[in-house]
């Protein structure tokens, strides 16, 4: 009797009239009040509108009428999930498979509550079912897609928002997360095009706009990465995700004060957002505001303390200052998430902590898997024709005032032009200081990259031919493998900026020498090893002052022995410092000379000394030098340059025995911790690595107590100076030329990388 009625109400709802609906439906449940269709379908219009409540207790007396019906059980369920009792929603789906298995509506509907409680592999296998049952299901497809963005199945996912677009050409959501996919693939241009239809859609949405931002920053577009977020940030400025990543921009543009500013500005929105917390502290440190870096750090770790790489960076902030709380513990804790997979620290970081191989290697692997995994992007990179010339591409952020810079300036000037053509690859910043603008002159071809995203690096690489590419900065701040994940050389090598494996198939070799990769280390390289017969080059021609530098005017004792190194603060761990301050008290009247640094730094030491019972004066901290060679000339006023591990000295060592001054060092068992000791072989004086802690710290003492034979160490230094590999950046070349020529002659063969050793003749 209330079929047309029914029928009626049915035709109104569809047509988007739903007041005149709801008439209807009222009318017939005056009339019965326990008519199924009439509550039902009023249920279903109330959860249309968005009144759940109403909607719940509506489906709920339909299915008293009527407990089996399948439809409303399925809307039951529906009403449930949205009112967030997805547990509750979850039992009624699953309910209803247990009669109709193959329902594709309440398999879908059941992967929508699983995907709502975090329970993706089940939910991609609902989903899966679903498809398999109406493979042109686009609700599917797209709750599918989201599913796999979620599991990081990035290429899966971006396969079926591609089908979506097919079937519902124009959906603003799909266009929205194909992007999102295609951010995550590292396809930054085909992400950028996708949110510039998103936008066609939609041009105010702040979330695609922020997106957009974030393609650009990826891009280095940063001019126009900035210009999005301050868009989204006009639309809504309660933003925090824009304001967030504008600091990102602002702190690649080298403007930490700006970048801060926005972080913070993020955080008052949201004082948890762990993100913004976590990306403050390089600025903070960047302005020397190192208690305040740690203590954001502290916080984003208090927040999520499963934050990727946030233990690891918090330890490595804390060494940066000498703050060594908890430091042990800490560590402990790194290694056993290393030894998990996790991303427990940034691997340039762990070099300084741990003197494991493996750990290194582990961390490094794991880094490169999440950051800079091998890119197909590109098209399999073929060995180049045979040029008149091997093509040689150095690759730095440091071509500036820097030890890298300062090491290689004369090694550049000196190749063989005859035989190699050599390109400087730039991404650091212009200083324009004398430096920069020798190394501008060192080389054939010097390209600034800072513009040009990693993939037109890769590829002006590859469209200049350049046969080897040399990454000088691996993991090091500023450093870009993004480019040698695209292969932007049919061969690429590992070389000094980064003292350790990069853990990587698209790095093919790595240069070092015997000692510092000794027979058994190899397993732990991912890269085969170029061996020369010395590893660091120097520039022979560093120029030292004549001015005069007095005891008394550097805070030093007259007559007292001094101990002195100028490696940075982050290499100066507790055990380091056991073995100084024991030094110290057997070497009666001696001081220790460190570099400045930050206030907290020299706070810091000197309250670790007076735990150690040695008097804190006897630290003494040297003014930074404006200009290189008055620091090496200062170096005269120190008897003996002491070093740390597990990270060696590595330009300051090579500083100290250009000046003059013999340098002790203990060997470790990683490649950062046996520098020095390559150093010393080079340069003639074995006799001062020491091979454990104990005897580091009675070599010292030896010196400190036996001028004669100090002063022999001294005289053959000033000997071995000149006559020794070190410092001759001639001899030093030709080996290096020597190992790109085997290098490449192996390539031509069609043979596959091989370690190998350049004959020291």
């Amino acid at each position: 009797m209330f079929a047309e009625a029914l029928e009626r109400a049915g035709a109104l709802q569809q047509a988007g009239d739903v007041a005149a609906a709801e008439r209807c439906y009222k009318e017939i449940l005056v009339a019965e009040p326990r008519q199924f269709d009439a509550l039902h379908s009023l249920g279903v219009l109330e959860a249309q509108r968005g009144r759940y409540e109403e909607a719940l207790h509506l489906v709920a007396q339909a299915l008293k009428i009527e407990p089996q019906s399948i439809p409303a059980k399925i809307s039951y369920g529906n009403v449930l999930k949205s009112l967030n009792r997805h547990l509750q929603a979850l039992a009624i789906c699953n309910e209803i498979l247990e009669v109709e298995p193959d329902s594709a509506l309440a398999l879908y509907n059941r992967g929508n509550v699983l995907l709502e409680l975090d329970r993706f592999d089940e939910a991609l296998n609902d989903y899966d079912r679903v498809m398999a049952l109406m493979p042109d299901n686009a609700p599917a497809l797209y709750n599918r897609g989201c599913v796999l963005q979620k599991l990081k199945r990035h290429a899966e996912a971006l396969a079926c928002f591609d089908r979506v677009l097919e079937l519902m050409p124009g959906n603003f959501e799909t266009i929205y997360n194909r992007g999102a996919a295609l951010l995550k693939l590292r396809r930054y241009e085909d992400a950028l095009v996708c949110y510039g239809l998103a936008l066609t859609i939609a041009p105010d949405d702040v979330e695609v706009l922020t997106n957009r931002g974030v393609s650009l920053y990826e891009l280095k577009r940063w001019d126009d990465a900035l210009a999005s977020f301050d868009k989204a940030l006009s639309i809504t400025p309660g933003y925090a995700d824009a304001w967030s990543n504008r600091g990102n921009v602002l702190l690649d543009l080298k403007r930490p004060q700006d970048a801060l500013a926005s972080w913070d500005r993020a955080l008052g929105i949201n004082p948890n957002f762990t993100q913004a917390l976590n990306n403050r502290g390089p600025a903070l440190h960047e302005l020397q505001r190192h208690a305040e870096a740690i203590a954001s750090y502290e916080r984003a770790l208090q927040i999520d303390p499963d934050y990727e790489y946030l233990l690891g960076t918090l330890l490595d902030s804390r060494m940066h200052i000498c703050d060594w709380t908890n430091a042990e513990n800490q560590l402990a804790q790194i290694a056993e998430q290393i030894e998990g997979g996790k991303k427990a620290v940034p691997p340039f970081s762990i070099l300084g902590l741990s003197d494991s191989l493996d750990l290194q290697r582990k961390s490094a692997q794991i880094w490169v898997a999440d950051k800079y995994p091998l890119n197909d992007a590109l098209r399999k990179h073929q060995s180049h024709t045979k040029h008149d010339k091997i093509k040689i591409g150095y690759f730095s952020a440091d071509f500036r005032n820097h030890p890298v810079s300062q090491l290689t300036a004369k090694l550049f000037e000196s190749h063989d032009r005859s035989r190699f053509e050599i390109t400087g690859f730039s991404f650091g910043p212009d200083t324009r200081d004398e430096l920069r603008k020798r190394m501008e002159s060192a080389f054939d071809n010097f390209i600034d990259l800072r513009q040009k995203s990693d993939k037109e690096g890769a590829l002006l690489a590859r469209q200049m031919e350049i046969d080897i590419a040399v990454d000088m900065g691996g993991f090091t701040d500023g450093a870009r493998p993004g480019i040698f994940a695209l292969r932007a050389a049919p061969l690429q090598i590992n070389f000094l900026g980064y003292p350790a494996t990069m853990g990587t198939e698209y790095m093919d070799y790595i240069f070092a020498d015997a000692t510092i990769v000794p027979e058994n280390a190899r397993e732990f390289y991912a890269e085969k090893v170029a061996f020369l017969p010395s590893y660091q080059p120097n520039d022979s021609t560093r120029h030292i002052s004549n001015k005069k530098f007095t005891k008394a005017g550097s805070g030093l004792p007259h007559n007292g022995f001094v101990f002195c190194c100028f490696n940075n603060h982050y290499k100066i761990t507790p055990q380091v410092f056991d073995s100084w301050m024991g030094i110290l008290g057997l070497a009666e009247g001696s001081v220790l000379w460190l570099s400045e640094g930050n206030p907290a730094i020299k706070e810091n030491l000197r309250k670790e000394a007076r735990l150690r019972a040695v008097d804190p004066d006897r630290l003494i901290f040297a003014k930074r030098e404006q200009l290189l060679e008055d620091h090496l000339a200062r170096h005269r006023l120190a008897d003996l340059f002491i070093d740390t591990s597990p990270y060696n000295a590595h330009t300051t060592a090579s500083d100290a025995l250009w000046a003059g001054l013999p340098v002790l060092t203990c060997i470790g068992t990683t490649f950062a911790g046996r520098v020095a000791a390559s150093l010393l072989n080079a340069v003639g004086l074995p006799e001062l690595i020491a091979q454990s802690p104990e005897e580091y710290e009675a070599l010292a003492v030896e010196m400190a107590t036996q001028p004669a034979r100090l002063a022999a160490l001294k005289a053959k230094l000033a000997i071995n100076r000149t006559t020794h590999p070190l410092f001759d950046t001639d001899r030093y070349c030709r080996h290096l030329e020597t190992a790109y020529l085997d290098i490449w002659e192996r390539a031509q063969r069609g043979e596959p990388p091989a370690s190998f050793a350049v004959s020291a003749t």
